[in-house]
């Protein structure tokens, strides 16, 4: 199929224009459009409809192989076209390990059989994820892994993380490092107030801090490039700010929910406002805000981490870690930066498009040539988050019931239309 999408607006440039998509690619974008040689076109009224670049989530759990009750990768890159984005990097913390190269021959054959949103294969750094003996990153990457990741088992090893940024830098693999010192991160929550209040153990943000530093220094020292991953506190922006003004190779994310919530909503959403690193203080917040304005963080994702009702439904000390966010990032996103004008729309676009992207070495744009991955959206537009409605199997979002802005009206990936006027396109 082909399309005529009409008089939408460019974020990029914020101009009106209509675009034009034959066989999967961008084949003219126009100032004005006379209706001729349209029988073989769709055409779709984007008036005051914005197309960006689809998104690209650099930080994903789809759980399969080994945890599909929660989340599999068709259900999972159906949230996530749902939400704009048309590609995903995904975790390696699944069962198996994704440390090989059937397991990652087996996520790419199930995405390109799923037909939604393109999936990217992060892997382990270490075999089994255990930090000892690193994985074959050479063989891996020709596999298709784009980074390697030691996300939900914590590097401890100095050693072997140095030895592993240098390798990956070698092989212009990113390494995305989970930051936290497991010895003194047993808490279920942040430490503070709250934690108090509950009488619940809580997490000090030094357990992240400290890592951050490691990795920072060690990125510094040996001059090799590292990607931090959720940043949660202050003083984490505040070490990576430095060690970047210094000139290290660090680029930095964070999450919707490090910006939008603090530790508070615990008390109103209980397990749905549990995750790792947990939901700071209000200065943390401002701070992780100030961080995405300067580009002390270069990029948002999701941490999208699916978990079923019952494992949620056991109490705050008990509960997983983890909220989905693939179908709420975008709206949180405009909601908590762009209509309080710290960025601009552009900006949050960039920081979830172009730039993750960029670090795994890909460039998307929207011109004549260019595969049509595709995002269009009404930012403007209010709605009130239904959990019970994501096409995520789970449903552990501490957005539930709220209002926020952003609608996702279409999602082309490759040209194929997967969202139409707000509806998932089913094959």
């Amino acid at each position: 199929m082909n399309y005529i999408i009409k008089d939408c607006i460019l974020v990029d440039s914020n101009e009106t224009k209509t675009v034009i998509i034959e066989n999967g690619i961008i084949c003219d974008i126009l100032d004005n459009f006379a209706d001729k040689n349209i029988e073989n076109y769709q055409i779709i009224d984007g008036k005051g409809l914005y197309l960006s670049n689809g998104l690209f989530d650099f930080h994903t759990h789809l759980r399969e192989p080994g945890f599909e009750y929660k989340e599999d990768i068709e259900s999972g890159t159906k949230a996530a076209v749902m939400g704009g984005f048309t590609a995903v990097a995904v975790m390696p913390n699944t069962n198996p390990i994704c440390d090989n190269v059937k397991t990652i021959e087996y996520i790419l054959d199930k995405a390109k059989k799923a037909g939604f949103a393109k999936v990217y294969p992060i892997v382990s750094i270490t075999m089994g994820s255990k930090g000892e003996d690193l994985t074959d990153f050479a063989e891996l990457k020709k596999a298709g892994a784009v980074a390697v990741s030691d996300d939900g088992l914590p590097m401890i090893s100095t050693k072997v993380m140095k030895d592993a940024l240098i390798l990956a830098y070698q092989e212009k693999m990113p390494v995305i490092s989970h930051c936290e010192d497991i010895s003194i991160s047993q808490g279920c929550i942040n430490e503070g107030e709250i934690s108090k209040q509950l009488g619940v153990e809580g997490i000090s943000s030094v357990a992240e801090e400290i890592m951050v530093a490691r990795e920072c220094l060690l990125s510094y020292q040996y001059n090799v490039a590292v990607h931090i991953a959720h940043i949660s506190t202050k003083n984490s922006v505040d070490i990576v700010r430095f060690y970047k003004s210094k000139g290290a190779k660090i680029t930095a994310e964070t999450c919707p929910h490090y910006f939008s919530l603090t530790q508070e909503a615990v008390l109103t959403k209980g397990t749905n406002a549990k995750m790792n690193p947990p939901l700071r203080t209000k200065e943390d917040a401002n701070a992780i805000i100030e961080g995405i304005e300067d580009n002390t963080i270069d990029i948002i994702v999701t941490d999208h981490a699916p978990h079923s009702k019952e494992e949620k439904d056991i109490g705050l000390e008990k509960a997983p870690n983890g909220i989905v966010g693939l179908e709420t990032s975008l709206s949180v996103g405009i909601t908590y930066l762009v209509k309080p004008n710290h960025i601009t729309l552009k900006t949050l676009i960039e920081k979830m498009s172009k730039i993750p992207l960029k670090i795994i070495g890909e460039k998307r744009s929207i011109k004549i040539g260019e595969k049509a991955d595709l995002v269009l959206f009404n930012p403007n537009e209010e709605y009130v988050v239904l959990a019970n409605n994501f096409k995520s199997k789970s449903k552990n979002t501490p957005y539930d019931n709220e209002k926020l802005f952003g609608v996702v009206y279409y999602t082309f990936v490759d040209g194929k239309m997967v969202v139409n006027n707000k509806e998932l396109v089913e094959n």
